[in-house]
C-alpha cells in the first residue's frame, strides 16, 4: 500500500565539495552536543562521495522525463493507422503479475 507524505517538499540541494554548512540553522543541526551538553563550535560538516552521488542522482532523475515522446508518437501514429493491436490476455496477464507483486511488497 502506497502512502502519500502531504506538507513535505522534496527539493533537491546543491551539494558542494567539503564546504561547512552555509545557513546558520543547518550548522547548528548538523552538530550535535558534546560531553557538557553545549553545542560544538567550528566542526564542518563533509560531505561523503556517496552523498554526491546521490545528489547526482536525484538531480538526474529530477531532469529526465517520465514520459518516452517518441514512444508516446509511435503509439499515437499505429492507433490513428489502425495498426494498433490489443492483446486482451496480455493485459490480464500483467494486471495479475502485478496484483501479486503488491501482495508480496505489504507482507
Amino acid at each position: 500500500m502506497a502512502t502519500k507524505i502531504i506538507g513535505f517538499q522534496n527539493s533537491p540541494v546543491p551539494v558542494g565539495a567539503e564546504k561547512p554548512a552555509s545557513r546558520a540553522g543547518d550548522a547548528a543541526a548538523s552538530r550535535g552536543p558534546d560531553a557538557s551538553g553545549s553545542a560544538s563550535a567550528g566542526s564542518p560538516v563533509r560531505i561523503t562521495d556517496q552523498a554526491r552521488q546521490l545528489s547526482a542522482l536525484e538531480q538526474a532523475v529530477h531532469n529526465s522525463s517520465a514520459v518516452s515522446e517518441a514512444r508516446v508518437a509511435a503509439i499515437r501514429s499505429a492507433i490513428e493507422e489502425g495498426r494498433y493491436e490489443i492483446a486482451p490476455q496480455r493485459i490480464a496477464d500483467k494486471m495479475l503479475r502485478l496484483d501479486q507483486e503488491l501482495q508480496a511488497a505489504e507482507k
